[in-house]
């Protein structure tokens, strides 16, 4: 334990610096340099619970008759998806499991996206509201370290600000920080959170103490921040 303890601080270390091992620049898993922000973010996902947030890609219009449950992902989500599996794996995106609606529109982003770990398809999460995505997130066992959950807004919109930013997490509502600030990333997803949008959220805490504020916004990437 205590080996492993000092080598996430070395590894730590070498990225803040900016380096590697032998004086180079760091290498992600995938064989290409990790640039600062993926550094800066290394460094802050190395301790603690992680959880990632990630709403459907554009899905299709096309057949007005069809049941929402059952729409599919239009080719511009589908593209999406392709280009978020790529940022998923040069980034060490590695959940342990993986919550996914049960809508086609959904599942086709999870089968695209393809980012491992267990999988649990969910019915209640179709419909489920910001509360009721966060009861299911208390609820998971503490030794499951990082979870991704693949969803709808505005449920996902409004438990990103409820748990990084002020008690209400509303969109489009004040912030109510101790200090009055306001990241630029959290700001981006209070003004619109599209399809596609992956937030990554770490936090210290076990799952069932998780609540307003218990958690930073340390990642958000949206589809047009991709291409």
């Amino acid at each position: 334990m205590l080996y492993q303890l000092s080598y996430l601080a070395l590894v730590g270390a070498m990225l803040a610096s900016g380096q590697g091992a032998d004086g180079a620049a760091p290498w992600s898993s995938t064989g290409g340099l990790l640039g600062a922000g993926a550094r800066e973010f290394a460094i802050v996902t190395a301790t603690g619970k992680r959880l990632y947030l990630l709403r459907h890609a554009k899905s299709s219009w096309e057949d007005p008759g069809l049941d929402d449950h059952e729409r599919p992902l239009a080719p511009r989500g589908r593209r999406t998806a392709e280009v978020l599996s790529k940022h998923v794996r040069a980034n060490d995106i590695h959940p342990m499991l993986v919550l996914c609606s049960s809508a086609r529109r959904t599942r086709e982003t999870l089968e695209g996206v393809a980012p491992g770990g267990e999988t649990m398809i969910e019915s209640e999460l179709y419909s489920a509201g910001p509360g009721e995505l966060l009861a299911r997130l208390r609820d998971l066992p503490e030794e499951t370290e990082s979870v991704m959950v693949i969803g709808h807004n505005p449920a996902l919109q409004t438990l990103v600000l409820r748990l990084a930013g002020n008690a209400g997490g509303r969109p489009g509502s004040e912030v109510n920080r101790d200090d009055g600030s306001d990241g630029s990333d959290l700001a981006t997803v209070r003004r619109k959170f599209p399809t596609g949008a992956l937030a990554t959220l770490s936090f210290e805490c076990k799952w069932s103490e998780l609540g307003p504020g218990g958690a930073e916004l340390v990642a958000l990437v949206r589809p047009k921040d991709l291409h």
